[in-house]
């Protein structure tokens, strides 16, 4: 191969020489991606980790895996970005709102972005041929290098030896002998290797993001339905309490625990938003996003006393705050199915 490789993207990558080996990787901060690190760093190749954070996933596990293994991390919080890919994703969604293989090729093409401003060589990631069915077979994973714009320089160093030699192996800024073949959805191999690295704390896997989630989804399409360019703390509020749509302008969300309650308080905007409690009883957090008006709140205040612990039927006072003061209207309480068919 020649001194420079070209992909049919257009990105050139110069060989810098054989002084110190620079990579990127993507990091979720699982099993995988900790080895995928470690493996490369056992080469002598200098890694360091980028996590992409948004609504839908969190650099929690990442921050974790940094503080454990000492590689360096950089978040990077990329909602606004992420929403335009995510209203129309070229290769359309799995099986609720996850656009995983463009949101791959997403992150791959801003970590690309950072490599080129960083001096760094290649990429990589933990990702294992065949753990997933839908976004780790050859073909999804051939489909995220080519639409990154970064073909030839995403390695995968758990399943290396069953692709194409990327350009730092071909390279030689890789020894390919020293990477390894896993495949499937087994973990029989990586704990094996993480017993042999010494890693012994590393999280159980599981979907850390809530687009796979049924419910989420539901929300998050009901939300783009009605607001066209959502604030970030709309996308925040999809994770927390009950959502009734009373007019195609209006939501409520209506706490339903304690943890709930604190959620929906921190994330209000008491500028422009109305929160509602029970005036003399315990009663959950009550959000109306924006405000509305005065006979809107009427109704907010029925959802209120309809879970609180006010008896169906009986007459209760609700506090309503909204930026131009505070009113206590009384309302009868009423059954909760009243508000089944507004329930998102």
């Amino acid at each position: 191969m020649n001194d420079s490789f070209q992909s049919d993207t257009g990105v050139v990558a110069e060989n810098r020489g054989r002084s110190k080996v620079r990579a990127l990787g993507i990091s979720s901060g699982g099993l995988d991606s900790i080895l995928s690190a470690v493996i490369l760093k056992d080469q002598g190749i200098d890694v360091e980790w980028v996590n992409f954070e948004t609504p839908f996933f969190s650099s929690e596990k990442a921050r974790r895996a940094a503080d454990m293994t000492g590689i360096p991390l950089t978040v990077r919080r990329i909602t606004a970005t992420y929403m335009k890919m995510l209203r129309d994703p070229r290769c359309g969604y799995g099986g609720n709102m996850n656009p995983c293989l463009d949101c791959h090729a997403l992150m791959f093409r801003l970590a690309g972005e950072m490599m080129q401003e960083r001096d760094v060589h290649f990429l990589f990631s933990g990702e294992v041929v065949g753990q997933r069915p839908m976004s780790q077979t050859k073909p999804s994973l051939r489909y995220v290098e080519k639409n990154s714009g970064y073909e030839g320089y995403i390695l995968r160093p758990l399943s290396a030896k069953l692709l194409p030699p990327t350009w730092p192996e071909a390279e030689g800024l890789v020894d390919r002998e020293r990477l390894l073949s896993i495949s499937g959805r087994g973990r029989k191999d990586q704990i094996r290797l993480a017993k042999d690295f010494g890693i012994t704390h590393y999280p159980a896997p599981a979907g850390g993001c809530l687009l796979t989630d049924v419910g989420f989804s539901r929300r998050l399409r009901e939300l783009l339905k009605h607001v066209q360019d959502p604030e970030e703390r709309d996308l925040e509020l999809l994770k927390y309490g009950r959502h009734f749509r009373l007019t195609p302008r209006h939501k409520v969300i209506v706490g339903r625990t304690q943890p709930d309650n604190r959620a929906i308080l921190g994330l209000a905007d008491f500028s422009r938003d109305a929160v509602l409690r029970m005036k003399d009883m315990p009663s959950p957090a009550v959000l109306v996003p924006g405000g509305g008006f005065e006979t809107f709140f009427v109704a907010a205040a029925e959802l209120c006393a309809a879970y609180s612990r006010a008896e169906e039927g009986s007459r209760v006072r609700v506090s309503v705050k909204t930026p131009k003061g505070i009113q206590h209207p009384d309302v009868m309480t009423p059954s909760r199915e009243k508000f089944k068919d507004l329930t998102i």
